[in-house]
C-alpha cells in the first residue's frame, strides 16, 4: 500500500545586519519570518517540515565568539521549542528545528 507524505524545507536569509542589530532583534525577526512560512506550509498540507541549521540567526559555527551565546536556549523548555511545538500541533505536522542549545551554564 502506497502512502504519500508531503514534506517541506525552509531556508531563509537573515534580514537584519549582524553589525547593527542585537542578537535578540535578529532572533525575533527570524522567528517571525519563519512562523509566517510555517503557517503557509501548514495551509499547503505539509506533514514534515525541516528548517535550516540555526534558523533564527546567522550561521556562525566557523568562529568562536561569545556574542553568539545570546542565541542559546534550553531544550525542551525554551521559548522557541514551545512555539514550534504549538505550531506543529496546530498544523498536525512534524517540525525539525535546529536550535543552539544551552546544556548548562557555560556548555553550549
Amino acid at each position: 500500500m502506497s502512502r504519500k507524505v508531503k514534506c517541506g524545507l525552509i531556508q531563509a536569509s537573515t534580514d537584519l545586519s549582524i553589525e547593527n542589530s542585537s542578537m535578540m532583534e535578529i532572533k525575533a525577526a527570524a522567528i517571525d519570518k519563519h512562523v509566517k512560512m510555517i503557517e503557509e506550509a501548514g495551509q499547503q498540507g505539509v506533514q514534515i517540515l525541516c528548517l535550516q541549521e540555526l534558523f533564527y540567526g546567522p550561521y556562525f559555527c566557523a568562529e568562536q565568539d561569545r556574542r553568539w551565546y545570546d542565541l542559546t536556549e534550553n531544550i525542551p523548555d525554551g521559548p522557541t521549542t514551545r512555539l514550534m511545538q504549538d505550531l506543529a500541533k496546530k498544523h498536525k505536522m512534524v517540525i525539525v528545528i535546529p536550535i543552539y542549545e544551552k546544556d548548562m551554564a557555560g556548555v553550549y
